[in-house]
This record gives C-alpha cells, sequence and structure tokens, in this order.
C-alpha cells in the first residue's frame, strides 16, 4: 500500500520539523522579536516523531528530511537520529541546518549514514549576515561549511534571494562551486515571514535570478534532475560542483509533487502553502492505532492539492505564519 494522490503522484518524501525554535533570527523566517514559541508539551516527543516516520515508512515514503526552526536547537537530536536510523525502510536521512550549532557533531552524522545537509546560508559577508540573521555567528557557520566540506557528507547550499540584501552575491555563491563538490541552490523569497504576500516588483523570481546569471556566464550547462526536484539545476563548464534555482513562489515545479510536511506540534500539511490539515499529535494522544493513523494518512494524501496556488486559495486566512512555525 502506498501514499498516491488523486492526481496519480506517489508520496515518498516527508518534511519533519524537530522544532519551532531557532538561535537564529533571518528577516524573511520571522520578526526580529522572534515568535510566540509553543509550550514543549505541544510539541511532538521523539517517540511520537519516531512512530509517525515509521507508519508513513511502510506506505512508501523512504526519504525523511529533518527540519526546525534549527533541529540541532533541540536537546537530545543527536539521540533521535541514532534511534531513526534504525529504520531500514528509509534510504535517506536528511537534514536542514543553519549550521551555527552543528561543527562538533559532523563525525557522528557521518557514523549514522546521513546522507546529505542542507546549509542555510544567505551571505558570505560577516556584516550582511548581521543584518539578516540578526545573531553574530558567522564565523561558526563559515568553520561549519569548512568543516561538511571535507566531509562525506552531501553538501547544499540554500540562499534565499532577498531584494536589497544579497543579490549581488549571486556570482560570489556560484564561484565557491569552482573548486568545490558542493550545490548552491537559489531560493525565491517567499511571504512567510509575518508580513504576508509581497508585491511582484520587489520579487527576484526564477527568471530574474537566470537572467543576472546568463549576465555572467556564458557556459551554463543544464543538468538532467529527478522528476520530484524541487530545483533546475546547472553547472559551468570546468566547475566541480553545480547550482540550481527553487522557484518557490512561482511554483512551477508542483506538477512532480512527492512531499508532505508535519510540523513540530504535528500539523500535517499536504503543501507548503496551506494551513494545515489535521493534527497527528492528537490523534496519537487520543489512543489511535497504527492502523488508524495510516488510514488517516491515505485518505489525506488522496486530497492533497494540484498546486500550491490551490493550496493558498483554499486557506482560511492570508498566508503570513513564520516559516520556523511550518518548518523550514
Amino acid at each position: 500500500m502506498h501514499l498516491t494522490d488523486k492526481f496519480g503522484r506517489e508520496i515518498t518524501y516527508l518534511r519533519l520539523a524537530i522544532t519551532d525554535r531557532c538561535n537564529l533570527r533571518c528577516q524573511y523566517c520571522m520578526p526580529a522579536h522572534g515568535i510566540d514559541i509553543v509550550d514543549r508539551k505541544e510539541l511532538l516527543t521523539y517517540k511520537e516523531m519516531y512512530r509517525i516516520t515509521r507508519i508513513l515508512s511502510e506506505l512508501g515514503v523512504n526519504k525523511v528530511r529533518l527540519t526546525g526552526g534549527e533541529p540541532f536547537v533541540r536537546k537530545d537530536f543527536i539521540k533521535f537520529l541514532e534511534t531513526l536510523s534504525f529504520n531500514d525502510k528509509l534510504d535517506q536521512i536528511n537534514i536542514t541546518t543553519n549550521g551555527a550549532l552543528i561543527a562538533k557533531h559532523i563525525p557522528k552524522l557521518e557514523e549514522l549514514n546521513i546522507k546529505a545537509i542542507n546549509l542555510s546560508l544567505d551571505t558570505l559577508q560577516a556584516d550582511r549576515f548581521k543584518t539578516i540573521t540578526r545573531r553574530n555567528v558567522f564565523t561558526e557557520t563559515m568553520e561549519t561549511l569548512d568543516k561538511l566540506l571535507e566531509s562525506s557528507l552531501q553538501i547544499k547550499l540554500n540562499v534565499v534571494v532577498i531584494p536589497g540584501l544579497n543579490t549581488d552575491e549571486i556570482v560570489d555563491f556560484i564561484e565557491l562551486t569552482k573548486d568545490k563538490d558542493l550545490s548552491v541552490r537559489f531560493i525565491e523569497e517567499m511571504p512567510f515571514n509575518g508580513v504576508g504576500q509581497k508585491t511582484d516588483d520587489e520579487i527576484w523570481n526564477m527568471k530574474k535570478i537566470y537572467h543576472e546569471i546568463e549576465k555572467n556566464y556564458n557556459n551554463i550547462i543544464p543538468l538532467k534532475s529527478k522528476r520530484s526536484s524541487t530545483s533546475q539545476n546547472y553547472t559551468l563548464e570546468a566547475y566541480k560542483g553545480s547550482f540550481g534555482i527553487i522557484p518557490a513562489f512561482t511554483r512551477t515545479i508542483c506538477n512532480d509533487c512527492n512531499r508532505i510536511r508535519i510540523t513540530a506540534t504535528g500539523m500535517f500539511k499536504n503543501c507548503l502553502f496551506d494551513d494545515g490539515v489535521f493534527n497527528i499529535r492528537d490523534f496519537m494522544r487520543n489512543g489511535a492505532s497504527d492502523k488508524e493513523i495510516a488510514q488517516l494518512f491515505i485518505n489525506t494524501v488522496h486530497k492533497k492539492p494540484k498546486n500550491g496556488f490551490v493550496a493558498e486559495a483554499n486557506r482560511r486566512d492570508n498566508v503570513s505564519e513564520s516559516m520556523s512555525t511550518i518548518g523550514g
């Protein structure tokens, strides 16, 4: 039995938020004062997270990405990774992190066969880093990047393209791929920062980002990606790494979507842009059996919206929540 929606898309990928807490305050993610974090008892326990992933893996989910907030902020996260690694139905366990806290854990991540790390890094300049994140941990983050590049982990840099802040660094990031085996992925900014949707003239969309790259390079080589890839990927002749663009806001990747999300409090999201379908935490704590939960997943995924525009249109309110609350 597999998770398939009414459009024939098979769901094989879970993005699971470990916590809503974060040690940074990135401008596009949350307000300067932070967010109203939930009481710890409202968060999924690690035991509940393991149960969710085990049930989903029995239904064909073979890839899990652990996100936050910042997952390494939560106590005993490494112990949870050890437990999760025992699920032999998972082909990949990946992590998205801001990198400020993980350097000492890299050997353990390799030992646990974590496949890939997505490192969020929106600037290569220390003063600008402080402006974007409202925190002063640039040195620690760059040291983490160096250590990750020395490890066996697959590394992707996630760069949110922020008008007026870092658009002049696009070429600098691409130049990192010249001698380094990493992928840089430029992400369209989304309206998940507490202020709602931005106006079109403020958005650096996929076409504009690509045009900026094209102005500086004439040897761009398209790469073939998996159908469910979130990015359109490229490399440059004689460059070791690659780069891609994620149309997170213009949403041209929805047709092949194979993902679901579960927030740190247990809210099941068929789509990044919906406002949540049901809370799996409450079902578990009210005594639902594994079979009942599995059927709930099957029924809910079948109703997955065709794309992010449909999901947003069906919301009860406007998109305005923090990305830290949703799960990055």
